[in-house]
């Protein structure tokens, strides 16, 4: 099966009130069980990539470990690029087969961010390509995006709809609570998502899918895990997950997750070193991080996306 775009995805998902899970990639581990767990729930799937995991990775390598994992699932897969800050960047996933790219304008001026969208949109629409825009900022730390509470900023439903307009954007992903990294909020701090903020932008943009970034649950068994084997993370609280389940049966038809993946895949390999100091193959320690990835995401997909048994 050859890559996708998200636009039926989306459109499905709409419809059916359940969302679809974009998760970060940037080694083979991830992909495999990313999509070791979609393909056993026969889960429909977005892998995105970010710039930083571009550098890391390299481009060709990932491409190339996304094609494995189509010929071995058989998935519908979508491949998006995560906070592209520039035209630049982009164009060179458009051109190296990229179906999906999301171009964040937040930090600019809306009518700056109006102009660079749109530049983005044309180029990608005349390549077969969606393109998700950003109003608003969210809170918070991953990869090269960095944005302090002070910085943040809550969408404005007053803007959407000449936003989308104005850009011709397919998706569009909105602040209303979730902030970005494992270190959400204080202790004493409660979680809330905005509903009524979600609400307005999909009766203004009926029908139009929204995006929610910074999604990560942050799964507290993981945290423990890491704690319990050398590790100092302090109690982070994420997004409760019923909150996300709710976001999903109204207009949100994409949730992001990374930081859940990255906490279950440390927490197995030190687990495992802590119990086996003296393993030094990678093949033992990257098999339970590999394992926790894989659980992550099939919890994901039947306790917070409702999309299985949708591809």
């Amino acid at each position: 099966m050859p890559l996708i775009t998200s636009k039926e995805l989306f459109e499905k998902a709409y419809a059916g009130g359940y969302a679809i899970g974009a998760f970060n990639v940037n080694n083979m581990e991830l992909i495999q069980g990313i999509t070791e767990a979609a393909k056993e729930l026969n889960a429909p799937l977005i892998l995105q990539v970010s710039a930083g995991a571009r550098k890391y990775a390299k481009h060709v390598y990932l491409m190339k470990l996304i094609e494995a994992a189509l010929e071995d699932t058989g998935l519908p897969i979508c491949v998006h690029l995560d906070h592209g800050e520039s035209f630049e960047i982009c164009k060179s996933c458009i051109d190296g087969g990229f179906t999906s790219v999301m171009i964040d304008g937040s930090k600019h001026s809306f009518e700056e961010n109006i102009k660079l969208t749109r530049q983005v949109v044309e180029y990608a629409h005349d390549h077969g390509v969606v393109v998700e825009g950003e109003l608003g900022r969210l809170a918070g730390v991953e990869d090269d995006v960095n944005v302090s509470a002070a910085d943040s900023s809550y969408t404005d439903p007053n803007q959407v709809e000449e936003f989308v307009k104005e850009t011709g954007v397919d998706s569009l992903a909105i602040a209303i609570g979730t902030s970005h990294g494992a270190y959400k909020f204080k202790p004493g701090q409660k979680p809330q998502l905005r509903f009524d903020i979600l609400d307005e932008v999909a009766r203004r943009l009926p029908g139009f899918p929204i995006v929610l970034h910074g999604a990560s649950s942050v799964l507290p068994e993981y945290v423990k895990i890491i704690n319990e084997n050398g590790g100092s993370m302090p109690g982070a609280i994420g997004i409760p997950e019923d909150m996300l389940r709710e976001a999903a049966r109204r207009a949100v038809c994409k949730i992001n997750i990374d930081s859940d993946l990255r906490l279950g895949m440390t927490a197995g390999i030190r687990q495992h070193m802590a119990a086996h100091p003296d393993h030094f193959d990678p093949r033992q320690y990257l098999r339970p991080a590999r394992d926790n990835v894989r659980d992550v995401v099939r919890h994901k997909i039947e306790h917070v996306l409702g999309c299985a048994g949708k591809a």
